[in-house]
């Protein structure tokens, strides 16, 4: 069975930095891409970002192009999301994902976990 749980998460202000970590199971990590996404009280959910655990490649959403950068540890299983020059607008519970689709992350594995609340004062 596929699980992911996000941990990390916080309050910090405007200009800061937080560090996720998705630890993951159940599946072989090498054969998925690994996404975060995030969903702002009122607003649809978002892709944020996406790891290709096979080889490495990345994908970004314009909005945190050049402030996130996710990684990966293969062999603890886990990706992480170093998110730096925090901004309010980036306030919102923040997820990951496995999924079939290395590259895009569009083709999404498991479920839904609880996610954890990343929230930026200004």
């Amino acid at each position: 069975e596929v699980q992911l749980v996000e941990s990390g998460g916080g309050l910090v202000q405007a200009g800061g930095s937080l560090r996720l970590s998705c630890a993951a199971s159940g599946f072989t990590f090498a054969d998925y891409g690994i996404g975060w996404f995030r969903q702002a009280p009122g607003k649809e959910r978002e892709k944020v970002s996406c790891l290709n655990s096979r080889d490495g490649s990345q994908y970004y959403a314009d909005s945190v192009k050049g402030r996130f950068t996710i990684s990966r540890d293969n062999a603890k299983n886990t990706v992480s999301l170093q998110m730096n020059s925090l901004k309010p607008e980036d306030t919102a519970v923040y997820y990951c994902r496995a999924s079939l689709s290395r590259t895009s992350c569009s083709i999404l594995v498991g479920s839904w976990g609880q996610g954890t609340q990343v929230t930026v004062s200004s």
